[in-house]
């Protein structure tokens, strides 16, 4: 009997997710569009339904957690209307029969949603930049993003590299040298720049320039290789959101970053995100559960899509907060990202206590 308690819960819920999460995903579509509805009249039909197709893909991701949320407070609220959890009391059923069906389904719908921006997000958020820059000639923070990355530091070196990459050689290069007091201790440029091995580059058409307390003194060569203590990986410095990049390229990413001097806090966010995000979709989900179940609610759908929306709400405001924390270096990304889960398993996790400590573990 309890395994069929189990997936009659597991079915209300799921039910409910899917009328959810479509609902959702069609208002936030349908009002996107609305809102740009004068910037795409001059264009191709073709073009907009596959920005919108990609858009579409990238919002599941987005908008999946709250569903799993607000499905999950509707199914609680549906059984207690319907009379079913006075039943499951009365037959002595645990609180887990409902918490451990709802919780088992959104654990799976978050590995399912990690899986999809792995596999299919990231391609779909770049295609989304590629389609709104290049057929709607909107940019927004484009340059932000995809402006290739010239300036690097590796130990005591500062290097410019204007033009190029890794594979083809760089072009007009200038290498300055700090000493430990941070004073310009010799300068290094080259037309051309190309790698050798190990650490070794070689120069092509050098200018350099040494500084000492007498003044600088200038020598010129037309190729030479250097020791520059960079190894060939130093400037793979891929362009692009973070949110674009899978799990691989971003752990490569934050490391040769971390080598060049660069700010990575954006990327261990991102990296941290892909798997904190969807589980907050299950502890939000455990959490409302929860609160669904407390002694004397009634079982208002209204009341229920209420209290989602308010966790949703707290949710989204903590998680803005800790990525503005994040990126200002004031807080660890990976705490960033994974506060927000800890919190509301802590919330979900003192609500069971609470029902536990009140009617034992075997009411409901």
């Amino acid at each position: 009997m309890t395994r069929t308690a189990y997936r009659y819960v597991a079915a209300t819920y799921l039910a409910y997710a899917a009328a959810v999460f479509f609902a959702v995903l069609a208002i936030f579509l349908i009002a996107d569009y609305g809102d740009r509805v004068k910037a795409y009249s001059d264009h191709p039909w073709r073009d907009v339904a596959e920005l919108y197709w990609n858009k579409l893909l990238v919002t599941s991701l987005q908008l999946g957690p709250a569903a799993l949320l607000l499905a999950a407070s509707a199914a609680v609220s549906t059984l207690r209307k319907r009379g079913e959890l006075t039943a499951f009391r009365a037959l002595a059923f645990p609180l887990r029969t409902v918490y451990l069906p709802v919780g088992i389904c959104a654990l799976v719908a978050a590995v399912g949603l990690v899986a999809f921006d792995e596999y299919v997000v990231t391609g779909a958020s770049a295609k989304v930049d590629e389609i709104t820059v290049s057929r709607f000639n909107s940019w927004g923070d484009w340059n932000r993003w995809f402006r290739p990355h010239q300036w690097f530091r590796r130990g005591n070196r500062v290097f410019y590299l204007r033009a190029g990459d890794t594979a083809r050689g760089f072009d007009d290069v200038t290498v300055l040298t700090l000493t430990p007091d941070f004073r310009l201790g010799d300068r290094l440029d080259a037309r051309r720049m190309e790698y050798v091995d190990g650490t070794r580059w070689r120069l092509s058409g050098v200018a350099h320039r040494r500084f000492d307390a007498e003044g600088a003194a200038l020598e010129t060569s037309a190729s030479g290789v250097y020791e520059l203590e960079a190894p060939a990986n130093a400037f793979a410095i891929r362009a692009g959101r973070p949110e674009q990049m899978s799990v691989a390229e971003l752990v490569e990413q934050i490391s040769a970053r971390r080598g060049a001097g660069l700010a990575v806090e954006p990327l261990v966010l991102s990296l941290h995100s892909r798997f904190a995000y969807p589980l907050t979709g299950v502890a939000a989900a455990l959490l409302a559960v929860g609160i669904a179940l407390r002694p004397g609610r009634r079982g208002h759908l209204t009341v229920a899509l209420v209290e989602g929306l308010t966790i949703a709400v707290v949710l989204w405001g903590s998680m803005v907060v800790g990525k503005a924390l994040a990126l200002g270096q004031h807080l660890p990304a990976s705490a960033a990202a994974w506060a927000p889960f800890a919190v509301l398993v802590i919330a979900a996790g003192a609500l069971w206590l609470r029902r536990e400590g009140r009617l034992g573990w075997s009411g409901i």
